[in-house]
């Protein structure tokens, strides 16, 4: 692996905690780094009544779900809504819920909760709470030799994203007489700053300088791009950009073609330090 520091330094450019799958992220200043990523990211998620997970791709509106964190609860608001307060120590009874080709134990959140989002979605729904006690590792062939937990994810504990491939992105769609997007229609947990355009796929593993130690991601998987970020987070209209811009580049041979942007990562250590924007980040290429 051959290692360096970028120029200009690469640092964390921003944090994004997602706490309900699917609906709205929040940008933070910190957050604290646990077992199965970003504290309180995608703890949450919206079922159907039979247990299956249900995400933008299905509901778009999702996307106007707005969470807000505060010391012992989320706030969620949507347009035409009164705002929906969890607590974030309390659940209701146990269940199994589906998330992907995983079934694992989770908490309902009761009526309230189940009848909130069923009014604004015009359909049947539950909320329910990743249960702690379970593990949902992912895949071995791409974590390798760490355990890596993840909660309602779609399979790995942080998404990565880079500030100079979004600009990239965004001088395509000018180029094709479409308006830029936002890094939130791509769902990241951490987006870098000042690592050249696209190079976040020849990474191996960062490092962060935290005031407890260092943190240590593994980028270990091309993130494959579904219709998500086709949908605007701010009307939950949905279109074909930036999806058909992607298509034209970044077909991605490693993922069979799959139309990839951003990387998931793993932690190979640094659990309960705390992230911040603007902490130095030290990388190491997966090239010699």
């Amino acid at each position: 692996m051959s290692e360096t520091t970028a120029t200009p330094p690469c640092t964390v450019g921003a944090l994004f905690v997602h706490p309900v799958k699917s609906c709205a992220g929040v940008a933070l200043p910190q957050s604290l780094l646990v077992e199965t990523g970003l504290d309180l990211d995608r703890a949450w998620m919206v079922v159907d009544e039979h247990g299956e997970m249900l995400t933008q791709r299905e509901l778009p509106r999702l996307a106007l779900v707005q969470p807000a964190l505060r010391t012992s609860e989320v706030v969620l608001r949507a347009p035409g809504m009164l705002a929906l307060h969890l607590l974030q120590d309390t659940v209701e009874g146990a269940t199994r819920v589906r998330v992907w080709d995983d079934v694992v134990k989770a908490y309902d959140m009761g009526p309230l909760a189940a009848q909130w989002f069923s009014d604004f979605l015009g359909t049947k729904l539950r909320l329910v709470r990743f249960d702690p006690d379970e593990t949902r590792l992912s895949e071995p062939r791409w974590a390798g030799d760490v355990q890596a937990e993840n909660a309602f994810s779609d399979g790995y504990p942080l998404l990565v994203a880079n500030g100079a491939s979004l600009a990239d992105l965004n001088a395509r769609l000018a180029a094709r007489g479409n308006a830029p997007v936002t890094v939130q229609r791509f769902r990241p947990n951490l987006v870098l700053d000042g690592l050249p355009a696209y190079d976040e796929d020849h990474l191996h593993e960062i490092d962060i300088a935290t005031g407890e130690g260092t943190v240590t991601l593994r980028l270990v998987k091309p993130c494959v791009r579904c219709s998500i970020p086709n949908v605007d987070p701010a009307s939950a209209e949905t279109g074909s950009e930036p999806g058909a811009t992607l298509a034209g580049y970044r077909a991605d041979p490693r993922m069979k073609g799959g139309i990839t942007f951003g990387m998931n990562a793993v932690v190979v250590q640094g659990f309960g330090h705390t992230l911040r924007v603007g902490q130095p980040v030290r990388l190491r290429y997966a090239f010699a």
